[in-house]
C-alpha cells in the first residue's frame, strides 16, 4: 500500500468519526427536547406554570401507597418551573391532592395545586421548614401519560 492511499484512509476515517459523533450528539439533544416537551403536548393550551423570575421550592408527599406516584409528580413539577427539593412519603392516605402554603405566599401553593389538578390549596404556615409549598398527593391524582425514559 502506498503512503499516499494510507493518508487517504487515515482522512476517511478521521471524518467518518466526526459524522458519527456529531450524528450521536444530534439524537441525544432530540431526545432531551422530545422528554421535557412530551408534558406540554399532553396538556393542550397554556400548561400552568411557576411564576416566572422565583424559586419555589416545593416537597411532594405521596399519601397513597402507589409506587412512584411522587417522582411522577416531582417530574411534572419541576418540568412546569418549581424547584422539588424533597419527595417522598406520607401517611394517614387522603383523597384529594393538597397544596399547603408553607411561607406565606398563598399564590405559590395555588399554581402547584393547578399544575396537579385536581388539587386544592391551604395555608398552613411552617417557618422551621425551608419550604414553600408542601404537596399531599391524594388517590384522586392521576399522573399524564409519559413515554418510557430513553
Amino acid at each position: 500500500m502506498e503512503r499516499g492511499q494510507v493518508k487517504r484512509l487515515v482522512l476517511v476515517g478521521l471524518v467518518l468519526a466526526v459524522i458519527i459523533l456529531v450524528g450521536a450528539a444530534w439524537v441525544i439533544q432530540a431526545r432531551r427536547s422530545m422528554t421535557t416537551s412530551t408534558l406540554a403536548a399532553v396538556l393542550p393550551g397554556d400548561p400552568p406554570r411557576a411564576p416566572g423570575g422565583v424559586r419555589i421550592r416545593v416537597q411532594v408527599l405521596n399519601t397513597t401507597g402507589k409506587h412512584g406516584l411522587a417522582r411522577r409528580a416531582t417530574r411534572l413539577l419541576r418540568d412546569r418551573g418549581f424547584d422539588v427539593v424533597e419527595m417522598g412519603n406520607a401517611s394517614p392516605a387522603i383523597d384529594t391532592t393538597v397544596a399547603l402554603d408553607r411561607s406565606g405566599h398563598p399564590e405559590w401553593a395555588a399554581a402547584a395545586a393547578k399544575v396537579l389538578s385536581p388539587a386544592v390549596s391551604r395555608t398552613q404556615r411552617d417557618s422551621s421548614r425551608y419550604l414553600d409549598v408542601t404537596v399531599l398527593l391524594g388517590r384522586t391524582w392521576r399522573a399524564p401519560a409519559q413515554p418510557f425514559d430513553p
